[in-house]
């Protein structure tokens, strides 16, 4: 008697396009250029190139309204968000969503904050075959 055919793994996540890296020190420079206008554009962007990519997450247009009304969320959302995408392969981003706290910390804090989440991010993007930031 046959016997069945184990059965198939599950397919993978249906990925969808990959996320632009972006240069540590140019968004800084337009953050402050911009006095901070530029991060709404930029939170918009990193929720929705996240969400795309993954299907999960909240965003670009939600994530823009948190970061809005409820800012000190989304210091926590990002990172989130960063590590679920890293863990959804059984990476570490070298960091929890606790890294948020850093916004505790005026100015110094955001400074902290960013240069950890960026590069976190652009690593990703730039192990999917996304080319570096210029």
């Amino acid at each position: 008697m046959a016997q069945p055919a184990p059965p198939s793994p599950p397919p993978a996540a249906a990925r969808g396009p990959i996320g632009k890296p972006r240069a540590v020190g140019m968004q800084i420079l337009l953050a402050i250029v911009t006095l901070g206008i530029y991060t709404f554009f930029w939170v918009y962007w990193q929720h929705k190139e996240m969400k795309e990519y993954s299907g999960e997450g909240i965003g670009g247009g939600l994530g823009l309204v948190i970061y809005f009304f409820i800012s000190p969320v989304t210091y926590f959302l990002i990172p989130s968000e960063i590590r679920n995408l890293y863990q959804a392969e059984g990476r570490d981003p070298g960091f929890t969503p606790l890294i948020g706290l850093w916004f505790l910390l005026p100015i110094i804090g955001n400074f902290i904050w960013f240069f950890k989440v960026q590069p976190a991010i652009n690593d990703y993007w730039i192990s999917k075959g996304a080319p570096p930031p210029a």
